[in-house]
């Protein structure tokens, strides 16, 4: 998933032009009145979020301060998909009454998502993820296809993009080499710490934030050629009309990003920064 910046400035500028007289006077008046700024935030999805702590949750308290508005988190799972979420937390609300949030984390800056989903805006992107494999080097000194795996297993969370990939890699030849009961990543990199598996996949935030700096590994793409290879950029999302709080949330990523501070969170979480 992927969008050229021009094609995000267009959007946005769209957006904010069509919504400028209806918001300009109330946007962030009630914002300032309310006192807070309420942030969806995915539950379970390491390193950007588990159990309180993580990227986003750090991200999110410093667009608020910039805001100069105290942080409110709404945590919440993520549906069937990513147009049930933008509705859920941030045009319409939940039919159970949670939400919407005020702006929403982790969104795909992706132009497809941006036509189908008019009653948003997403913008600022702030970290590309990828799909990557994971190996321990004296088992598996080299992987530049699937073949070389020989006979050595691979953890992998068995409902995510990883898994799909390498399900369906070369006609199904290595699913009796996969290993899919992890939730997660970063739960894959974990067993491979351990030595329980020769190579681990998922994205590349979950297996680096536990495998960065760990001597003998390797982090490299996923050798197949139906894996997006430059991966997607993920940002915010706020309802089409709140104009003034996309720009001022845009601002405020960009000083951050600027200033070293976008860095410093994600270095926290053991976690390498590079501008999406």
């Amino acid at each position: 998933m992927s969008i050229d910046r021009r094609t995000l400035l267009a959007a946005l500028a769209t957006g904010w032009a069509s919504g400028a007289q209806a918001n300009a006077a109330t946007g962030m008046d009630k914002l300032r009145a309310r006192g807070s700024l309420r942030v969806g935030i995915y539950q379970d999805m390491p390193p950007f979020h588990v159990k309180g702590r993580g990227i986003d949750v750090d991200l999110a308290q410093a667009l608020a301060q910039a805001l100069g508005l105290r942080l409110e988190l709404l945590p919440f799972h993520a549906d069937e998909n990513m147009n049930d979420d933008l509705r859920n937390m941030v045009w319409k609300g939940h039919y159970l009454g949670y939400g919407p949030a005020d702006v929403l984390m982790h969104v795909p800056v992706d132009k497809p998502l941006m036509d189908a989903t008019p009653q948003a805006l997403i913008f600022a992107p702030y970290y590309r993820e990828r799909i990557v494999l994971a190996r321990r080097l004296a088992r598996l000194p080299r992987l530049e296809q699937l073949s070389q795996l020989g006979g050595e297993t691979v953890a992998v969370p068995g409902q995510s993009l990883a898994g799909w990939l390498l399900l369906g890699a070369d006609g199904g030849a290595y699913q009796n080499q996969l290993n899919t009961h992890w939730k997660n990543g970063a739960e894959c990199a974990q067993a491979l710490l351990r030595g329980e598996f020769a190579a681990a996949a998922g994205l590349a935030s979950e297996l680096e934030s536990v495998l960065r700096g760990q001597a003998g590994f390797a982090i490299e793409p996923l050798p197949l050629p139906r894996a997006p290879r430059q991966g997607w950029a993920t940002g915010l999302a706020v309802k089409k009309d709140a104009v003034e709080l996309a720009q001022a949330l845009q601002y405020a990523v960009n000083t951050l990003a600027a200033d070293g501070g976008l860095g410093r969170i994600f270095e926290t979480h053991h976690l390498s920064w590079q501008t999406p």
